[in-house]
């Protein structure tokens, strides 16, 4: 087949292939369009999730009478006209391809009026690329979009949709998403004649709309987050780790508006709840990042879900930085009872973010439980086994590859308290030992104080809203887990220079970048040197991973550096052995604590950055409230 020129209608049916994907995609740009309208309430109809008709009804702006015929033409639009403006864009859309790529695969409908207009005008398409006349129509200020039988006229993509419940979902879920970036517009979903979503315009309160969305108990226990440095602005909420569910499908990222999903935003999030969050759970959230439109290009992606930022490491770590200071501010027991809490888990979720947070009472002494060495058996008169050890796995006899050698490379900073497997001699002086001593409801601290132990595994304690129940391990090994990160940190990395230099076969592409980037592999405790197009000699490596393959460690950075331009691997390994010496140096189950013993733990778990969760994200307290007491035993009724 020679070169031919397509038609017309063919190129908007192949650009239809890359916009319109499925229904939610139609709902998603034609929202869209009607939010860069300005439209302060959006109602939007399907039938049979959207295959059979979308219709979206808007009170923007309008489209004037002359212009309907140019609003179905492709690379039409009124939000651009110059390359200035596609460089700091303000509107959701730009591209002016949707309508056109819609009308191409769908009998499309779009009757508007402006406002002061005597009536409104309508224009219909038949997925030709022929419309008929522009005709009088009657409508209010705005604008309605009917879309009907979509892909009637490709059946090989009308294979690919799926089942009505199905794509009714992904429609819901996009007009959800749009609906949190825009408190400040209304928002109606109907669907088969049913109304399914109903969300009353919120301006000046983004709260009301995030509670509508994700339900009251997300914001009780939800940290907010307000950061701005260098031009950027992060705002909105993160939920507490001990909401996270199986499935990222809570998670909303918006960039100047614009809902997306970007790497390197992905990563920061990840990062910052590495440590607090349970494996294969994932956290939910509502964040919005505000910079310069000249810092970021939106025109990445064909459906505009991915963007690039031109400072991409400046907002990873800004983001990091950010979200890791308020997952930090988590101290367990901060913060006073949840609206309708009863049983509230994992510190914040006890508590509402938004509420006044009392301190701790007195300072905070270092925990004489970092004395308890590793594989601590049960407690003396005890006849009960030990019966499990980290956060609920079996007592390991082992510690891991490495973790010898890991132990003995690492050293304290001098000063900085007891290191893990060292004993230390109890001193309590001053910590009350029940919640009548010297203390009333007002002066009692978070966690309160302890009363006992329960099976020689938890703390029972006593504070001003009811019962506290600690997981004392767990509690123990994030406190230890802080404390040597800290000690780490002030470290920094050391290079472990290797007794024979271990060669690394490379990608010649690899072999230049180890070259190019020996400052920053040096950083990171690598000292690297090439031997050969395809080899590198490793000399050093991070002391605290000896006994690591660090060949593999060494590929997987230089992997890091060539996809972000940096790379978490050394901080995510040394993190790894640091939490296994924490749970190796805290208290174990079976182990009988004294009064005073548990009572320190309570105070240092209070003055513990992420203490409301485990290593492994598992939580360390709960609180039984009086008001769930009450309903226990059906008092008051």
């Amino acid at each position: 087949m020679g070169i031919q020129k397509l038609s017309s209608q063919l190129i908007s049916q192949i650009a239809a292939g890359e916009v319109i994907e499925r229904p939610a995609s139609v709902v998603k740009e034609l929202v869209e369009n009607a939010l860069d309208a300005g439209a302060s309430r959006i109602e939007v109809r399907l039938e049979q999730g959207g295959t059979r008709l979308i219709r979206v009804t808007d009170d923007g702006g309008g489209i004037a009478r002359e212009e309907l015929p140019l609003a179905l033409s492709r690379h039409a639009t009124s939000k651009i006209g110059s390359m200035e403006d596609l460089e700091s864009l303000h509107t959701l859309g730009f591209r002016g391809e949707a309508l056109a790529s819609v009308s191409s695969v769908a009998r499309l409908t779009l009757t508007s009026a402006v406002p002061g207009a005597r009536n409104a005008w309508q224009l219909s398409g038949d997925g030709s690329d022929v419309f008929g006349e522009v005709m009088p129509a009657s409508h209010p200020p705005g604008t309605t979009v009917e879309v009907r039988d979509l892909f009637f006229n490709v059946p090989a993509r009308r294979r690919f949709v799926r089942t009505e419940r199905t794509e009714y979902g992904h429609c819901e879920s996009v007009l959800r998403t749009l609906a949190a970036a825009h408190p400040e517009v209304g928002f109606m979903l109907r669907h088969n004649d049913r109304v399914t979503l109903d969300l009353p315009a919120e301006p000046g309160d983004p709260a009301a709309r995030v509670r509508a969305l994700l339900g009251e108990a997300f914001l009780a226990d939800a940290l907010p987050v307000d950061e701005q440095r260098a031009g950027l602005v992060l705002s909105g909420w993160l939920g507490a780790p001990a909401r996270s569910r199986a499935q990222a499908d809570q998670q909303y990222f918006f960039v100047n508006g614009r809902a997306i999903r970007d790497r390197v935003l992905t990563a920061a999030v990840r990062k910052a709840y590495q440590d607090v969050l349970y494996h294969g759970r994932h956290p939910m959230f509502v964040l919005e990042l505000e910079l310069d439109p000249a810092q970021v290009d939106v025109n990445a992606h064909p459906t505009k879900q991915e963007v690039r930022f031109r400072e991409s490491r400046m907002v990873h770590d800004f983001i990091f930085h950010a979200l890791h200071a308020a997952l930090g501010q988590a101290k367990a027991g901060q913060g006073t009872e949840a609206a309708g809490a009863g049983m509230s888990a994992g510190g914040p979720a006890a508590a509402s973010a938004s509420e006044p947070r009392p301190e701790a009472r007195g300072p905070s002494r270092p925990g004489l439980l970092e004395g308890v060495p590793p594989g601590d058996g049960p407690a003396r008169g005890s006849g009960r086994p030990v019966p499990s050890t980290g956060c609920g796995g079996r007592e390991d006899p082992g510690r891991g590859d490495g973790f010898a050698a890991a132990w003995a490379a690492f050293r304290p900073p001098e000063g900085a308290g007891a290191a893990v497997g060292e004993r230390a001699a109890p001193a309590y002086a001053g910590v009350n030992t029940a919640p009548g001593e010297g203390t009333d409801g007002a002066e009692m601290p978070p966690l309160g104080f302890a009363i006992g132990q329960v099976a020689e595994t938890f703390v029972l304690a006593e504070n001003a809203r009811g019962l506290v129940l600690v997981d004392m391990h767990a509690a123990h090994e994030r406190i230890t887990y802080e404390r040597l990160k800290r000690e780490w940190d002030r470290e920094r990395v050391t290079a472990q220079p290797l007794l024979v230099p271990e060669e690394v076969e490379v990608t010649p592409d690899e072999a230049e970048r180890a070259e190019e980037q020996a400052d920053t592999l040096a950083s990171l405790g690598f000292e690297v040197d090439r031997c050969g197009p395809e080899r590198l000699r490793l000399r050093a490596a991070p002391a605290l991973l000896r006994g690591r393959d660090a060949g593999s460690l060494l590929r997987d950075v230089l992997g890091d550096l060539a996809e972000s331009g940096h790379s978490q691997r050394t901080e995510a390994a040394a993190n790894e052995v640091l939490s296994t010496m924490a749970c190796h140096g805290s208290v174990r189950s079976g182990r009988r604590l004294t009064l005073p013993e548990m009572n320190q733990l309570l105070r240092d778990m209070e003055a513990t950055e992420r203490s409301g969760q485990c290593n492994h994200g598992r939580p360390t307290w709960v609180e039984l409230d009086h008001a769930a007491l009450d309903e226990l035993f059906m008092r008051g009724r």
